[in-house]
């Protein structure tokens, strides 16, 4: 549980310095800073028991919906939190490590990092699409309900 805590933290500490150097508004920075913790820990969890890809859709649906639902409770675009939250799960170091067996003429090597951080930063984009999808539909079906009531 205290390892889900420290990663709660950790995902938060994060989010929160994105949060402030990309300019969110103020009065939203914990928020999205929150969206990234929950995310992060989502991905930790996750990650632990299933695998990395699915762990990074899993975030990202996570983070997607959440950032989906604070954008209509605040009244902001949904990127405010998307951008914030989504920074803990970018394959950073896999283009970093790709790059250097890349330097190193290790071929093989660089090639193997380069396919796995290319399907973790699909497995992030097609969660934030699928997720923005569903919410879309859930959103035009709720509001037609309403409209007929």
């Amino acid at each position: 549980m205290t390892y889900y805590l420290m990663h709660l933290v950790l995902g938060f500490l994060a989010s929160i310095s994105f949060a402030i150097l990309f300019h969110v508004p103020k009065k939203h920075v914990v928020t999205s800073a929150m969206v990234g913790a929950i995310g992060w820990t989502v991905f930790v969890a996750v990650k632990l028991s299933i695998g990395a890809f699915v762990a990074g859709f899993a975030a990202s649906c996570i983070i997607g919906l959440f950032a989906d639902i604070c954008a209509r409770k605040f009244h902001q675009a949904a990127t405010v939190y998307i951008i914030p939250g989504i920074i803990c799960l970018v394959p950073g170091a896999g283009m970093y490590y790709t790059t250097l067996y890349l330097i190193n003429g290790e071929m093989s090597m660089a090639a193997d990092k380069y396919v796995e951080t290319l399907m973790m930063a699909g497995c992030i984009s097609v969660g934030l699409l699928i997720e923005e999808s569903i919410f879309r539909i859930g959103v035009s079906l709720a509001n037609r309900k309403q409209s007929k009531a």
